[in-house]
């Protein structure tokens, strides 16, 4: 009796080229998971002078401390965001004014952390990017309450006055406006796939902020005006008379106002050049490349490495050994650890650790920087393709959000495995004629040989053989028959019965072994019960999907080729789609395409009813539909901008460029609400409609220019983070686009919606 490690591991760990354990913690639910791995690295530290001399612990992930960098840096993106918003308030809105809406941003964050706290969102990437995506609209109406304060003091009002003007004036828009605005947000919250899972706290970040600004804007701001302006008193009666002069008579606001006359009274050669950028803009979409969700700006990518199918799992193990000295001697890799035989311990949410193989090992390397990640990615690359042309491969680095088993999936249904086969050679083909894929694999793998003797029934019955004896003395002959299991502490470890070790796995000594019978109680040899041993090729994985069987073909974009999975997937679909399939063969797309379909589909789920709500919202604020259609004519013109911000800086339209779209249509329907509210109180006070229509646009111009540039401002520190990046370039020229649009061409639309003459004596709206 000898005690053994077992000739066929099921998996097998390897840390920097030494034989390893693995071990993984999980958190709890709800936990600071910063705080959690403190204790835990403070536990282990204390642990250490316990340790096996010549064991040492190394870390493959460790999630508190990339959360911790991750947090650390949003608050610092944060804090330079806030800091921004702040300076450009200060700049353009006069120091008092700066600091007022300073003041009252600052206490709108600190009531959203108390919020977040008693909703239980915890401090994460998402949620502290929705915080800085709502910065600039947390502003917005804190500007409208102040800048409408200030007109009224220019025009001799007393601050009590002013006050009780705009917020009686502007409570019910800009409350409306930020109800438009959560809800533009809300299919995010609403969304019931992984994905919305994953996101989903923007939208409640989002919802409280918001409303938390409406609220501040409509009280605190009065107040807080009061304090910093106490310098302001009641006028008398003749200086109310000298201070009824135009507050709008700098020179921005003068060339503003001839470029809106022209733009109202060429009302229909205005729209129709906006329409004709509009028509562009759609048109050029096609060379926007789209993408699901970013690597991940964490150092770390994974090396996938399938050997042929039937490798011993040691055989299998030899070549990653060999596959991790190599990488190991790259320049900037901090760590490499080797998984054979299956991946590993989940880590993170977006790892999905393959089944278990025997033909399988998977590299998860670090480096030092992203750059040197691309690098040696690249290299591993070249590496695989040189030095192991057996092998499939798959390089890629972490995600960021849900990832597919591949990239690009093309699925085969059927009944016929041999058909399925011809079948996926085809597609196969068409995969490997592209010269943008690359890692391209088949999930049935290749066909292996199989040795299978055959048991003669006739012969086994008339020496008293059964089937089960026959295997028993197989198995020992081979891996060995488990008789029993040996209690040690808290281990259970089998007790194997097996022959001699020179006797084992010998197909030449088979027909000799001795098996049992049951009638005869004695030894019969195997040759007696067995047939010739016949070897034949079968199909080692056979996949089913939904009950039916499937033979899916696998494929990455190539590596730092800068395509998306969707842009390769446009050149090879109509060419696997044009491939004949016979009755009862169907083709499905998976992958990224899959993923990122059931995603928008669970966003736009709800989206029909939210743009209804919002619609609806819009007229009820109203009460009239030609103003709510002026309004809600400004959103697709927005695509003017986003479409030419992605091609500019060459961005894909990722899932959060899809949200950040999405926001986009509640921040340019806050503004049109703000700017028709105030067409509507000018068309009261002055008789000639367009003069109203004109000096209601004018007096927009600071409050609707300022959210903006707050807004796009406040983006600048998340344009290097990977996942945001494609989401502040939407935000920062669709609202670029959009303010100019809503500024004038709603004017425009709402003179040409109205039929307002531009020398005509005004006529009541209704």
């Amino acid at each position: 009796m000898s005690r053994e490690y077992t000739e066929s591991p099921s998996r097998t760990y390897h840390a920097d080229g030494k034989t390893a354990l693995s071990m993984g913690i999980s958190f709890a639910s709800g936990v600071n998971v910063v705080e959690v791995g403190e204790r835990v690295d403070q536990h282990l530290a204390t642990l250490e002078t316990r340790m096996p001399l010549g064991m040492e612990l190394t870390t493959v992930y460790h999630q508190p401390q990339v959360v911790d960098e991750a947090v650390s840096g949003f608050l610092i993106n944060l804090a330079e965001a806030v800091g921004i918003v702040i300076l450009v308030l200060l700049l353009f809105m006069g120091l008092k004014s700066g600091v007022l809406m300073g003041l009252v941003l600052l206490i709108t964050i600190l009531g959203t952390f108390v919020m977040m706290s008693l909703h239980g969102i915890e401090l994460q990437k998402i949620s502290l990017g929705a915080l800085i995506i709502a910065l600039g609209m947390l502003v917005d109406n804190a500007i409208v309450v102040t800048e409408g304060m200030l007109i009224g003091l220019q025009r001799g009002k007393t601050k009590r006055q002013a006050a009780h003007e705009v917020v009686s004036q502007n409570r019910l828009p800009l409350l409306g406006a930020t109800v438009i605005a959560i809800t533009a947000f809300a299919p995010i919250g609403l969304s019931p796939d992984a994905t919305g899972e994953f996101v989903g706290s923007l939208f409640w970040v989002l919802c409280y902020s918001l409303l938390l600004s409406w609220i501040t804007a409509l009280t605190l701001t009065p107040f807080f005006f009061d304090m910093f302006f106490r310098e302001a008193r009641e006028r008398a009666p003749e200086e109310v008379q000298d201070a009824q002069e135009d507050p709008y008579r700098g020179v921005i606001f003068r060339v503003f106002r001839s470029l809106l006359g022209w733009a109202i009274r060429l009302r229909w050669l205005t729209l129709g050049g906006v329409l004709a950028l509009l028509v562009v803009a759609v048109m050029s979409f096609g060379q926007v490349k789209n993408a699901f969700f970013p690597d991940a700006s964490t150092p770390l990518f994974f090396v996938d490495v399938w050997t042929p199918e039937g490798t011993d799992v040691l055989e299998t193990k030899q070549r990653m050994m060999r596959l991790e000295q190599q990488v190991l001697k790259m320049e900037k890799v901090n760590h490499v650890t080797s998984i054979t035989g299956g991946g590993a311990q989940r880590f993170t949410l977006t790892y999905s650790p393959e089944d278990s193989y025997a033909s399988f090992g998977q590299l998860i390397v670090e480096t030092q920087d992203r750059d040197s990640r691309e690098a040696r990615m690249e290299e591993v690359i070249h590496l695989l393709r040189s030095q192991y042309p057996d092998v499939e491969y798959k390089v890629q680095a972490l995600q960021v959000g849900p990832s597919a088993k591949a990239s690009l999936e093309a699925r085969l249904y059927g009944e016929d495995p041999a058909v399925l086969r011809q079948l996926a050679a085809k597609v196969r083909g068409v995969f490997e004629d592209e010269p943008l894929a690359d890692s391209i694999r088949l999930s049935w793998r290749n066909r292996v040989n199989r040795l299978e003797p055959e048991f003669l029934d006739d012969q086994a019955r008339r020496v008293g053989v059964t089937r089960d004896a026959l295997h028993q003395a197989l198995l020992i002959n081979s891996d060995g028959e488990s008789v029993g299991v040996y209690r040690e502490g808290s281990e259970l470890i089998p007790i194997l019965l097996r022959g001699e070790e020179e006797q084992r796995f010998d197909l030449d000594t088979l027909a000799s072994l001795n098996v049992w019978s049951e009638e005869q109680d004695t030894y019969v040899p195997a040759g007696s019960v067995m047939g010739p041993l016949k070897t034949e090729l079968r199909d080692p994985l056979i996949k089913r999907r939904n009950r039916e069987r499937m033979l899916a073909v696998y494929a990455e974009p190539m590596p730092l080729s800068g395509e998306t999975a969707a842009s390769v997937l446009g050149r090879i679909r109509p060419k696997v789609e044009a491939i004949e399939l016979p009755e009862g063969y169907h083709l499905e797309w998976g992958g990224e395409f899959e993923t990122s379909t059931d995603a928008q589909k669970s966003l736009f789920s709800s989206l029909p009813m939210g743009l209804l709500g919002m619609f609806v919202i819009t007229v009820l604020l109203f009460s009239n539909l030609r103003q709510a259609l002026a309004i809600w004519s400004i959103v697709p013109l927005t695509l003017i901008g986003i479409i030419s911000g992605l091609i500019v800086f060459g961005a894909p339209f990722t899932f959060m460029a899809l949200l950040g779209t999405l926001s986009l249509v509640g921040m340019v329907l806050k503004n049109a609400i703000v700017l028709v509210e105030e067409i509507n109180v000018q068309l009261a006070e002055q008789e000639d409609r367009f003069q109203a229509v004109v000096q209601a646009a004018v007096s927009r111009v600071r409050p609707v220019s300022m959210a903006a540039i707050t807004t796009m401002l406040g983006m600048i520190p998340l344009f290097p983070d990977a996942f945001f990046s494609s989401m502040a370039v939407v935000i920062v020229f669709g609202l670029g686009v959009a303010t100019l649009l809503t500024l004038v061409v709603l004017p425009v639309a709402y003179c040409a919606l109205f039929r307002i003459p531009t020398s005509k004596p005004a006529v009541s709206v209704v």
